[in-house]
């Protein structure tokens, strides 16, 4: 099987001017088109920041950064997962993903007139190597340089699980952030980048971002975005239903009521299903839930698709694999020997199971084979409303039906977080990454590696042990061909599906929501070029294909 992955950019349409359209826009509007109006609901952004490297950044917070700061390619989340070279015209990675040689677009120049060029890629490259607080994704690059017109990084480790890690990191001028003493501190007050979008002004509730006419990529349909900070869900809600906002990544409670309904010509509401579900995370240290059987049991009374219905509202499908891979984006990974095995309610089942493996019942309390009353506490922070109405479903199926004490619990977030970290709690729902292949789904859940933290970890939090799962891991990661990780892979998801270290229970898809107004070419259901969420790295990708709508 071929393994070497390249990708040759296509020309990009540029997006037609847009003329003779009407609408509420602001008197600032320029002539030629309607903004668009992103919203957060963040509350006031005090501090004016816009380094792209810092999460806490304004321009990483409202996510601007991603119309200044544009990375080599796109790594899609959705559709088919496919690589859209940006900045680089070619991206080539070797068979074993351990070099990338990538070959830098011509014509693109920075928005203060400087050419882009193959030194700005080896710069951006080399302050994520030689600042370690920057190196986020723990990317291990060990020589990056020119090779004639290309820049070739070398990593100590393959890549191939996380190339979009790569890929997307912003880059940035030479010829401005040389000068720049920390770049951890920086506030870049005036940042410059190769983006379609330049700053315009800077407010604590609001940004805006005027189109480039010299874009490399070509005219935009929208001259203006505004990127603006509502107090709160309601308030960003209210602003989406009458037209105020036109963008925005929220779960909303009762969407289609709340926003599609409210013009169901034009709002639109796609929740992109990604590889990343929810997840029980099991305590594997205590009772009940370090024993096989009861972890089995549960498992097979949880009805996934009351929690798809009633907790999520129906944002995104329902979780029907018994591998938890969310399909449809799924299917490709999932092994010959799980093919169309879905998930289905089995009380009966589950009793068995618990019976045959020493559980008893007194008065329909289940009882250990110790002589003791199973019972459990099901914990999510308070006003994490799907996270609790999830839980709460699933207390209640388990206690029904198998007789378990099962509790809930919603302590403040401080304290959820503490103790997921230091395993103190029975379970917890929890998302897991997403990235373009399964293995953030089964390292996060199962891979021993994040236990050598010590006693707070940031994955596996209920303490999952077993070596074979984290060797198969670490195959899957570094494998130099394909049938190496199919075969990984394929083990990878027996354990899983047998030993059930953690508990699937629904998918956790990207959200976002927007209008056709005034513009088509979104990213949808049936165009899944990208998701909709407009705080992603994809944006640029969006914003060069939005078309005036007729």
């Amino acid at each position: 099987m071929r393994l070497r992955r390249t990708f040759i950019g296509a020309g990009l349409v540029a997006a037609l001017a847009l003329t003779g359209c009407s609408g509420a826009a602001p008197e600032s509007q320029p002539e030629g088109g309607a903004a668009l109006t992103i919203a957060k609901p963040d509350g006031a952004i005090t501090t004016e920041s816009n380094n792209p490297w810092v999460g806490d950044s304004a321009a990483n917070r409202l996510g601007y950064k991603n119309v200044i700061f544009e990375p080599l390619a796109m790594v899609n989340a959705v559709g088919d997962n496919e690589t859209t070279p940006w900045l680089a015209e070619k991206v080539e990675w070797n068979d074993d993903y351990t070099i990338l040689t990538v070959t830098p677009r011509t014509g693109v120049t920075w928005n203060d007139g400087e050419e882009f060029t193959a030194d700005d890629v080896v710069f951006s490259y080399n302050l994520i190597r030689n600042t370690p607080a920057l190196d986020t994704g723990n990317l291990q690059m060990t020589d990056i340089v020119k090779d004639g017109e290309n820049v070739v990084l070398t990593f100590a480790e393959s890549k191939f699980v996380k190339q979009s890690q790569v890929l997307h990191i912003p880059m940035v001028p030479e010829h401005i952030w040389a000068d720049i003493a920390d770049p951890t501190t920086e506030t870049n007050p005036e940042p410059v980048g190769t983006g379609p979008y330049t700053l315009d002004s800077f407010s604590s509730q609001s940004v805006t971002l005027q189109a480039r006419d010299d874009y490399w990529g070509g005219d935009l349909a929208v001259p203006t975005l505004y990127y603006v900070s509502y107090n709160d869900n309601t308030a960003l809600t209210t602003a989406l239903a009458n037209g105020d906002a036109d963008w925005a990544q929220a779960f909303i409670p009762n969407v289609q009521s709340a926003f599609v309904d409210k013009d169901p010509e034009h709002n639109v509401f796609w929740a992109a299903n990604v590889l990343a579900p929810d997840v029980l995370f099991l305590n594997h240290q205590k009772k009940p839930f370090n024993d096989l059987a009861f972890r089995q049991a549960v498992n097979i009374v949880i009805d996934r698709a009351a929690h798809t219905e009633i907790a999520r509202e129906k944002a995104g499908p329902e979780l029907s694999s018994v591998t938890g891979l969310p399909t449809p984006v799924g299917e490709q990974y999932i092994a010959p020997q799980y093919e169309g095995e879905d998930f289905s309610m089995d009380v009966e089942g589950a009793r068995t199971i618990l019976e045959d493996a020493g559980y008893t019942w007194a008065s329909d309390a289940l009882i250990d084979p110790d002589g003791e009353p199973v019972s459990f506490t099901l914990e999510v922070p308070q006003g994490w409303n799907d996270y609790v109405t999830g839980i709460s479903l699933i207390a209640d199926q388990v206690t029904e039906s198998l007789g378990a004490d099962a509790k809930v619990n919603t302590p403040d977030a401080d304290t959820w977080w503490a103790n997921k970290r230091s395993g103190n709690f029975d379970a917890i729902m929890h998302w897991t990454d997403g990235g373009t292949t399964p293995y953030d789904l089964y390292s996060d859940t199962m891979d021993g590696r994040w236990l050598l933290a010590g006693d707070e970890v940031d994955f596996n939090f209920g303490r999952y042990e077993n070596p074979r799962a984290t060797e198969l891991l670490n195959t899957y990661a570094t494998a130099a061909t394909d049938e190496e990780r199919t075969t990984a892979l394929e083990e990878i998801q027996s354990i899983f599906v047998e030993d059930v270290p953690v508990i699937p229970v629904g998918t956790h898809p990207v959200l976002g929501e927007y209008n056709t107004r005034n513009y088509t070419g979104w990213p949808s259901e049936d165009d899944q070029y990208a998701t909709a969420d407009p705080v992603q790295v994809t944006v640029p990708l969006i914003l060069t294909k939005l078309t005036p709508a007729e």
